[in-house]
């Protein structure tokens, strides 16, 4: 099961104010790539739920503390966050394996990787593994295409 957006952006500001607690509210949001607003907002619901202090340093500056929760939290959402990882990980080396075997079930001796990323770098690997080389696309190997969260199979071209 995929962490949530609001989990994941959670896990982000937590390891930014981690990582630099100095940062102002339009660092975190630079580096997050957000807006303040949606910063801001994500930041108050932290807050609200204990896992942050704010600390007012000047009139309009805050520094933000993460506290003993919160520390557990970050904690748990990346445990959480690295064990969807790795699922979808041994998923897609799954997906690939089963492609790469039909491929030489039906007698071809190379398959061609369509796409870009980590799900293409994920087949190519696993091609390596099996000892199945890859083409370039367009030629008379079949396609082991990457799109989304899926590899997918397309005949050779004729």
């Amino acid at each position: 099961m995929p962490a949530s957006p609001a989990a994941q952006r959670e896990l982000q500001i937590l390891e930014q104010i981690e990582s630099n607690p100095d940062a102002t509210q339009a660092d975190l949001a630079e580096g997050l790539g957000v807006a303040i607003g949606t910063l801001n907002f994500a930041l108050r619901r932290l807050i609200k739920k204990g896992y942050v202090r704010a600390k007012q340093l000047q009139r309009r500056r805050l520094k933000y503390i993460i506290t003993p929760a919160g520390l557990a939290l970050r904690s748990k959402l990346a445990v959480d966050s690295l064990q969807y990882s790795m699922s979808l990980y041994r998923e897609t080396r799954r997906q690939a394996r089963a492609l790469i075997l039909e491929a030489r079930r039906r007698g071809y001796p190379a398959v061609a990787i369509v796409g870009e990323g980590d799900l293409a770098d994920i087949a190519r690997l696993t091609c390596l593994e099996l000892n199945m080389p890859v083409k370039p696309a367009g030629g008379k190997a079949p396609q082991i295409v990457a799109r989304g969260t899926r590899l997918q199979w397309e005949e050779a071209a004729d």
